[in-house]
């Protein structure tokens, strides 16, 4: 019974480590964020790669909330000037998604960045 009681300690703290692991595990792969963005083509730049990514924008992006974040991203196209972008953010691999949205559909923290 007393080697069970010197035990606990130690195995409580397996358990609250195997938590911790889970859970920054959890924000680092599969918590995302979501940013907006308008497009700027003097703030795109061609670079050489062995991939469809000819591409890579790096622009202001606000967060529903108005916080405002450099990110960097890479695309196949140089995308249409003025358009506006969801992004998709991950924690650690960055961009993983966009799609273009209309000024209508964003949010108003967002608006008040950009002019119609």
């Amino acid at each position: 019974m007393e080697d069970i009681k010197e035990k606990i300690p130690m195995i409580i703290a397996v358990i609250i480590a195997i938590a911790i692991c889970g859970i920054a595990f959890y924000f680092m792969e599969f918590h995302q964020a979501v940013y907006y963005t308008k497009i700027d083509n003097t703030r795109v730049e061609k670079i050489s790669a062995n991939d469809d990514m000819k591409y890579q924008y790096t622009l202001d992006c606000y967060n529903e909330n108005g916080k405002i974040k450099e990110l960097k991203f890479k695309t196949s196209r140089e995308l249409r000037e003025d358009a506006y972008l969801k992004l998709e953010v991950m924690l650690v691999t960055g961009v993983h998604s966009w799609e273009e949205v209309q000024y209508n559909e964003l949010p108003d923290k967002v608006k008040a960045n950009y002019k119609e």
